[in-house]
């Protein structure tokens, strides 16, 4: 049997080595918060903070305990919208990019 990567290996090489894609994972997370899927939103900017900052990074940058920045990610996390805020901050200022929202009539 052919030996594979772990998803969130692939997730690691393709952020590094493609930063259009970790701002579409970054976009992504923001679009599915808005859409009332909060955990799977936890779950890319959890993958995405891995691949990017990591953890202990991200804990300096929002001031808060590692331990409870994985936890706010986690399936059952429960972030405040301050500590959300504070993430996309982080990871917004380490990829780069600015985020626009755009409400679109369906």
């Amino acid at each position: 049997m052919a030996l594979t990567r772990s998803f969130k290996e692939t997730v690691l090489a393709r952020v590094h080595g493609d930063a259009a894609f970790a701002q579409a994972l970054l976009d992504e997370a923001a679009t599915l918060f808005l859409n009332g899927e909060p955990e799977t939103a936890r779950l890319i900017l959890r993958d995405l903070v891995n691949a990017t900052i990591g953890f202990e990074q991200l804990s300096k940058l929002t001031a808060k305990p590692s331990k409870s920045l994985h936890r706010m990610l986690s399936p059952s996390g429960n972030p405040s919208m301050d500590n959300l805020a504070a993430i996309f901050h982080a990871i917004r200022s380490r990829l780069n990019v600015n985020m626009d929202a755009r409400c679109v009539a369906v």
